[in-house]
């Protein structure tokens, strides 16, 4: 209070205003654009692999989504724009998580092996092991391996805390004590078979309900 007649102080601050959630957030999104950026350009400068005049395949999808799809190589679709889960297999991806009610926003996709090599064992193993830095920039909570060639190569990178992912599709798991892990059949081979459909689905639902748990934040 102030006796009448006194000049008013002026108002103290102690410092900057704190950002708000929404400014922080913005913050992290920008920061993995960034970086996603940077290793685009690495990637595309590495000559590691023997593919010519190719361009590798990269990854596609939100810089900081929940869930991280991981498949082992790319089909000649996936070559011919550069880009991972282009064409029939990203179709119907966009369809399950669509019927799982899972926004395609949330969703980030990439390949172990990046580059159109003739046969992917000759990719370098160096070039393989940058999908540890992939899964650093966008920070999953959840990846999905895809296919036993996936899964194994999910299990021997060189991931800080990592636990060994069990080929038991449609299973949760725990790959960090921050990111969960499901193993699921390869959506590649799942496409033109009925039964190969049945089984990927049957594994696959189960990201239904583990995004349906996600808490709200």
């Amino acid at each position: 209070m102030h006796a009448q007649g006194e000049p008013h102080e002026q108002a103290k601050f102690a410092g900057p205003m704190p950002a708000t959630d929404d400014e922080i957030r913005e913050k992290y999104l920008e920061r993995a654009i960034r970086e996603l950026n940077t290793f685009t350009r690495e990637l595309q400068g590495c000559a590691l692999c023997p593919r010519g005049e190719l361009m590798p395949v990269l990854g596609s999808g939100h810089p900081q989504a929940d869930i991280f799809l991981l498949k082992y190589a790319p089909l000649r679709s996936e070559v011919e724009e550069g880009v991972a889960f282009y064409g029939r297999s990203g179709n119907a991806l966009v369809k399950s998580l669509r019927r799982l009610g899972i926004d395609p926003l949330a969703v980030y996709g990439t390949l172990c092996v990046k580059c159109p090599v003739a046969d992917a064992s000759l990719a370098d193993p160096g070039c393989v092991a940058r999908v540890v830095e992939e899964i650093a920039i966008v920070s999953p909570r959840i990846v999905v391996a895809m296919g036993h060639e996936a899964l194994a190569t999910l299990n021997e990178l060189d991931i800080p805390l990592s636990r060994t992912v069990e080929g038991t599709p449609g299973e949760l798991q725990q790959l960090t004590p921050s990111i969960d892990a499901l193993y699921v059949p390869n959506i590649d081979e799942a496409l033109d078979e009925e039964d190969s459909k049945r089984a990927f689905w049957a594994a696959f639902k189960t990201l239904g309900d583990w995004y349906a748990d996600l808490p709200p934040y």
